[in-house]
């Protein structure tokens, strides 16, 4: 459950992470970093597809700055994976939402 996001943060199940975040099912990678900053690659979900979720949640930032390219989220809806693409304050919402009912991946761009 996220409790709370600001501009640069962010606190899920009671712990405050101040860096990019991707919530699994049973764990939160912190310090994500994407291999071209505010746009988003396959290659910077890999391990997405291995969580095989259900919903990829992506939040592009607190002003929606993180760009999602078509082939990002063509390559998993290929894989029957729907995606959802918000600013972050809202993808906070929708995975606070979602999570309860499906099997859901979130990455969060904090800043910008």
């Amino acid at each position: 459950m996220i409790e709370f996001h600001d501009f640069g943060k962010i606190t899920i199940n009671g712990k405050r992470y101040t860096t990019d975040v991707i919530i699994f099912p049973d764990h939160v990678r912190d310090n994500w970093w994407r291999n071209q900053g505010h746009s988003l690659s396959i290659e910077d979900l890999r391990e997405v597809v291995q969580a095989k979720p259900e919903v990829l949640i992506v939040g592009t930032g607190y002003n929606g700055c993180m760009k999602v390219p078509d082939e990002v989220l063509e390559h998993f809806t290929s894989r029957s994976i729907e995606v959802i693409v918000e600013k972050t304050g809202e993808a906070c919402k929708t995975y606070n939402r979602v999570a309860s009912t499906k099997r859901v991946v979130a990455a969060f761009h904090l800043t910008c």
